[in-house]
């Protein structure tokens, strides 16, 4: 049997690994000149619609939590209804994280990646991340989230 400390290592590792590659891909993304400028302020901003999707979403309000995706994936759910029915099935852990903390944010060839570390009811800890877009208007909305497996367990 692994010891907690060796599955925290374990677990710390693999998020490092994955925060590396992410940010060596943004290395070369940028050196390449394809990366969008991200301030502070847009940063915020996509922490804020995340945060806000996660509170709708805990609090059963479909509509709004729905409302925070971009239009091409409201167009594939096509209704809050279907959205939550999904988020029920695929993405449990939203709804159940005992703890939730912002990672840094990358832009990996082109796309806005905003990590989210989920500690769940259970203690296993998780990443979410979430992929971003800014819409003509201004307003950041969520296009794509995959959350990743962890055998990590929290204290």
């Amino acid at each position: 049997m692994t010891s907690l400390a060796a599955r925290r290592a374990r677990g710390s590792r693999a998020v490092a690994w994955l925060l590396a590659a992410a940010f060596t891909a943004l290395a070369s993304s940028a050196a390449l000149g394809d990366a969008p400028t991200m301030r502070a302020s847009d940063w915020n901003a996509i922490k804020q619609v995340i945060g806000d999707q996660r509170a709708a979403l805990v609090a059963g309000d479909g509509e709004k939590a729905f409302g925070y995706a971009t239009p091409s994936l409201r167009a594939q759910f096509g209704d809050a209804g279907t959205f939550m029915a999904m988020v029920h099935l695929g993405y449990p852990t939203l709804l159940s994280a005992r703890y939730t903390e912002f990672l840094e944010g990358a832009v990996i060839d082109g796309l806005i990646i905003q990590p989210l570390r989920l500690i769940d009811a259970d203690n296993s800890v998780r990443v979410a991340l979430y992929t971003m877009e800014k819409q003509e208007n201004g307003a950041w909305r969520i296009s794509g989230c995959r959350i990743g497996p962890s055998t990590v367990q929290a204290a």
